[in-house]
């Protein structure tokens, strides 16, 4: 699925404010090829609107945003998604009077290649059996860990190289948020990279190479996800230990 870039993300500086209050005032961080990278931080930290800019659904008011050597600062969505970035946003946002396999090709409205879109297509329901199970199920009939799961294919769909998922296990039962990150993790390892933003902090350090803590807008901690596990004030914070 990667794109086979070089060099992946580079983010430096990122600032944002809603009607004066702000959100994100110093953020930056890093992606290399074929990462997990997790972003942790408590509600309100400014994870949301940091991966809506990265992703083109906001602009970022300060600060620069490059993804494999070109600067995508001002990119919007539609532009991020051909050059290989994908957002699967909080809250699912499937197409609810849409099939399963309407909702996954609309994830592949930029891959021109018709056999290339069956390819893929293939490849989804490899991944996630039980959406090849449902393929003609309306998107609104599944239950919340089916729908995140059409959520992440539809993303998929475009063959990102870099795939950012923001509270993927956002109400999903503790069985489905194991089953989801093993899926992560299996979509990783088939060579796409992700971005993840995660409430659960232990499964997001287990699952992720590195780690960024943002506080008050702010990057204030980066280090190996080993690392930061068993660091006792991560562990305070984060883990509930």
């Amino acid at each position: 699925m990667a794109h086979g870039l070089t060099r992946m993300l580079d983010v430096k500086g990122l600032s944002y404010a809603y009607a004066g209050a702000v959100a994100v005032s110093d953020v930056s961080l890093t992606v290399g090829p074929g990462e997990i990278v997790a972003l942790l931080g408590a509600n309100g930290a400014g994870k949301s609107t940091t991966v809506r800019m990265i992703a083109g659904a906001m602009t970022p008011q300060g600060g620069t945003i490059r993804f494999g050597g070109r600067d995508v600062t001002r990119a919007e969505c539609h532009e991020m998604v051909p050059l290989g970035v994908a957002l699967c946003p909080e809250g699912r946002l499937i197409m609810p009077q849409m099939t399963v396999m309407e909702n996954l090709l609309m994830g592949a409205y930029t891959q021109r290649d018709l056999a290339k879109r069956q390819e893929t297509l293939a490849e989804m329901f490899a991944f996630f059996p039980r959406l090849a199970e449902r393929r003609e199920q309306l998107g609104g009939l599944m239950s919340g860990g089916e729908q995140q799961m059409l959520a992440i294919a539809r993303a998929l769909m475009s063959r990102p190289g870099l795939l950012i998922l923001d509270e993927p296990s956002l109400g999903l039962a503790p069985k489905l948020v194991a089953e989801l990150f093993q899926l992560l993790r299996k979509v990783n390892e088939a060579g796409t990279a992700i971005l993840l933003v995660e409430q659960n902090a232990r499964q997001a350090l287990r699952i992720s190479h590195r780690a960024y803590v943002l506080e008050k807008g702010r990057t204030v901690r980066s280090d190996l996800s080993s690392n930061l596990i068993d660091d006792d004030s991560i562990r305070s914070a984060f883990l509930g230990v």
